[in-house]
């Protein structure tokens, strides 16, 4: 197929929040689109895997809630223990009372994005690949156009341009947009400052309660969550046979020791599941009667947590440094950035992809009833302020969630060697946890802690 050489949106980046913002302007209306992607095709792992109410009612608005869901795994509670005991547990489906979806659905990006785009080719849309954007500037001959060069020479004009590329994203450089921590940047020291990521199968147990787990041990925080048994067709590589459930694992690793391997091995992260996670987990008999060790590694990663927001997601692109021109900012072409092109953060409560996913259904409003006031402009009207008022929003939306994962980070990796208030003899891990057992009895602190998860206060 012959690539276009003009358009009224082009989405740079085919991710689930680039899918989702085509399948968003279909459902309003709008057709007048090309989605790109700088790789040929997407990765065969399982990346972010938690999808939540608040997203699965949004996918709902746009049709494709419940292929996904017919796809994933639900889990209906949330287990916070130590190694050896439940703290709190609280239960998901307290939320059916607000939303259809009372759960937690576990299902791998690659699934989430296949979904996703055989929608779109159902629907007549095809995504352009290896497109990778080189550089915008303004059309010579209209300012309102974006001119959008890629790496192989093509030229697309666009009036939107919708930046769903990442965390590196071209269209925010291209629109020198800063992106930082809205905290200032400050050196992560503390316990849960570098992790790990790993899908994994055991043998010796199953470990499939239909919940996900939340250990907090000493000085870190451990994370268990199975994902669908669908899944290990899709996952499996290079012709393997994927054994048992699939299981992904989240550890910190402390910064004392250094940092993780880019990519862990069963040894090393069998190391981290003795050291941090359920004792009923563990391989070493002297410590678990039934020893279960990990089977097979089919990805693992390691990063580190930081957080960032751009200064703006919404602008319109400004003239070139060297460009004589006296058209003002007000008429360049529109820049709009979604995902992880906007925000970033750790991947605490499972919130990044969902948090995108959100931003992309929502903006395929905002954008439509732009063009459509923006082709009948009412004298005077402030046409723009649709998408700043969208915009502004979203930036909110962002700043709640990245305090969010802050604040579980914060309680996760409350450490066990200090005293608390620097004098009392007693850490402040230990007054969390057993404040948490304390409080965790609470019906009303089980619900909020579901509550916050799901997302339903702040779509």
């Amino acid at each position: 197929m012959s690539f276009p050489t003009s358009t009224t949106i082009l989405i740079v980046g085919a991710g689930p929040t680039g899918l989702a913002t085509a399948l968003s302007l279909i459902h309003y209306g709008c057709r007048d689109f090309v989605i790109v992607d700088a790789v040929l095709q997407g990765e065969n792992t399982s990346r972010a895997i938690v999808i939540h109410a608040a997203t699965l009612e949004a996918l709902d608005i746009i049709g494709c809630g419940h292929e996904l869901v017919e796809s994933g795994f639900k889990a209906h509670s949330v287990s916070i223990c130590t190694p050896t005991a439940e703290l709190v547990r609280g239960n998901i489906t307290y939320l059916q009372k607000y939303t259809p979806h009372p759960y937690v659905l576990f299902v791998p990006q690659i699934s989430t994005e296949q979904i996703l785009g055989e929608k779109l080719r159902q629907l007549g849309v095809h995504v352009y690949r290896p497109k990778k954007v080189a550089f915008l500037k303004r059309n010579s001959q209209d300012p309102s156009i974006t001119d959008v060069a890629f790496d192989d020479g093509s030229v697309l004009e666009a009036k939107y341009v919708i930046g769903a590329d990442g965390a590196r994203s071209t269209v925010r450089a291209a629109a020198g947009i800063g992106f930082a921590d809205p905290d200032g940047e400050v050196a992560a020291d503390h316990n849960l400052a570098q992790m790990v990521l790993a899908d994994i199968t055991f043998k010796g147990a199953d470990n499939s309660n239909g919940m996900l787990n939340i250990v907090l041990s000493p000085d870190n925080i451990f994370l268990c969550l199975p994902l669908p048994a669908s899944s290990n067709k899709t996952l499996a590589r290079h012709g393997e046979d994927i054994t048992g459930r699939v299981f992904r694992v989240v550890c910190g690793v402390p910064l004392r020791e250094g940092a993780p391997p880019s990519s862990p091995s069963k040894e090393y992260l069998q190391i981290l599941v003795n050291r941090f996670g359920q004792t009923k987990m563990s391989s070493d008999p002297s410590v678990n009667p039934n020893p279960v060790e990990i089977d097979q590694v089919l990805w693992s990663t390691r990063f580190r947590t930081h957080s960032a927001i751009a200064d703006r997601t919404f602008a319109r692109l400004g003239p070139d440094e060297d460009e004589e021109s006296t058209q003002t900012a007000k008429e360049g072409g529109i820049l709009f950035l979604i995902g992880d092109a906007a925000h970033i953060h750790s991947p605490a409560g499972g919130q990044g992809m969902n948090l995108g996913i959100r931003d992309a259904v929502f903006l395929g409003e905002a954008i439509t009833k732009h063009i459509q006031m923006s082709a009948s402009p009412t004298p005077g009207a402030d046409v723009d302020a649709i998408l700043r008022d969208f915009a502004a929003t979203r930036h909110q939306r962002a700043l709640e969630v990245i305090r969010y994962t802050k604040d579980i980070l914060n309680v996760g990796g409350a450490k066990y060697d200090t005293r608390l208030f620097g004098f009392l003899p007693i850490s402040p891990a230990t007054v969390r946890d057993w404040v948490a057992w304390t409080l965790g009895k609470i019906p009303f602190v089980q619900e909020r802690i579901v509550w916050q998860l799901s997302g339903l206060g702040r779509r």
